[in-house]
């Protein structure tokens, strides 16, 4: 055999390779009884944000006197777990449900939710290439009332000789933006528990 067919060979095999083994099939993420993993997955990112947000809502913070919404921003959600988590993953969930609740809308125009477009139209101001009748005018953006800062640690544990147990706690707070009052805060406790040889991260 010429080494140019070994070649082709070799390539085949490693392009046929790729389709073996079982085939890879949609989870029901409504209904899903698949097997839990030592690390943090969606199915626990959706249990933490829920019971945040069914106890804030619970809680009567959120219920202006004069019947209108609170504008709320998002703060710092520290990342303290051995994982490269995205908080804006498990903030986005909380954010869908407090807005869908009705008594809040959340702001853009700072906070870790800030959307940069923004403040970029605001410099278009002075520019000649853009109707200033359409650009946004000085003082017309909203501050925020509120604002919910949080923080996602991970203790691991030796449970035994040939098991550990992880557990992910998920704190949020939610404090006044122009007294600095602290009007509720949660603590959510995701625990797990598996085989040493298991990667929490």
């Amino acid at each position: 055999m010429n080494s140019r067919l070994l070649q082709i060979i070799a390539l085949a095999s490693i392009v046929t390779g790729g389709c073996g083994g079982s085939k890879p099939t949609n989870i029901d993420i409504v209904n899903d009884e698949g097997k839990s993993v030592m690390a943090l997955d969606y199915r626990d990112f959706d249990k933490a944000a829920s019971e945040m947000v069914q106890s804030m809502l619970g809680s009567g913070a959120l219920k202006k006197k004069d019947g209108g919404r609170y504008v709320v921003a998002t703060g710092r959600i520290v990342n303290d777990t051995m994982q490269r988590i995205d908080t804006d993953q498990l903030m986005a969930k909380v954010e869908e449900e407090l807005m869908n609740s009705g008594q809040v809308v959340m702001t853009s125009a700072v906070g870790s939710g800030t959307d940069q477009l923004i403040h970029e139209s605001r410099e278009l101001r002075e520019s000649e290439e853009f109707d200033q009748n359409t650009v946004a005018k000085r003082g017309t953006l909203i501050a925020p009332e509120l604002s919910i800062s949080g923080k996602i640690f991970q203790r691991n544990l030796r449970y035994d000789s040939k098991n550990q147990q992880v557990e992910y706690y998920f704190q949020l707070k939610l404090s006044d933006a122009t007294s600095g009052l602290r009007y509720w805060q949660k603590e959510s406790l995701i625990g797990k528990r598996g085989s040493n040889k298991s990667v929490a991260w």
